[in-house]
């Protein structure tokens, strides 16, 4: 039997290999989506290791998710206005339909209660129907979208979506 656990990422080789799983996950998942011009652009932007260590500096957090003893993805979490911003949560293709989100989900729904947080709110970009789908199989709502100028003449194309928690 399969074993989730859920590892802070608190030193530098954990940041690191987050850092590359993201690589990873993005080439793999968002080309199709974004193109490969705005995935290396945002990557280095949001997802490389001195980006992942300036938002850890500035309060975010993030864990590694293992399946047994497999890095199979990972999550970034961010307090703000008293919710809980779910920045990231990718899992590695080959470990994708094995209800990983859904675990990090009750995961950080945990989180949130012990801390005393009642919503859970995310992006997500337009495009990425499988995504969109699980979200909202996990109880999110769209409430809003935006589009965000992230530099270098892209934008992320993005619904607004939020999960209020019975805390």
């Amino acid at each position: 039997m399969k074993q989730t656990r859920f590892v802070p990422a608190r030193s530098d080789s954990e940041i690191l290999d987050i850092a590359v799983l993201a690589e990873e996950i993005w080439h793999e998942h968002f080309t199709d989506i974004i193109g490969k011009e705005q995935v290396d652009y945002m990557i280095e932007k949001f997802q490389s290791f001195p980006a992942l260590k300036e938002q850890i500096q500035n309060g975010y957090e993030y864990f590694q998710i293992y399946s047994s003893h497999t890095m199979a993805g990972y999550t970034g979490i961010h307090e703000e206005d008293g919710a809980l911003f779910l920045s990231k949560l990718y899992i590695k293709k080959e470990f994708r339909g094995q209800h990983l989100a859904s675990e990090a989900f009750r995961y950080l729904v945990q989180l949130c209660r012990d801390r005393g947080i009642s919503k859970i709110w995310l992006t997500c970009n337009k495009h990425n129907a499988n995504t969109l789908a699980v979200y909202d199989h996990l109880g999110f709502k769209i409430t809003d979208e935006q589009v965000a100028d992230i530099g270098n003449g892209f934008v992320m194309d993005d619904y607004i979506l939020a999960c209020q928690l019975g805390v």
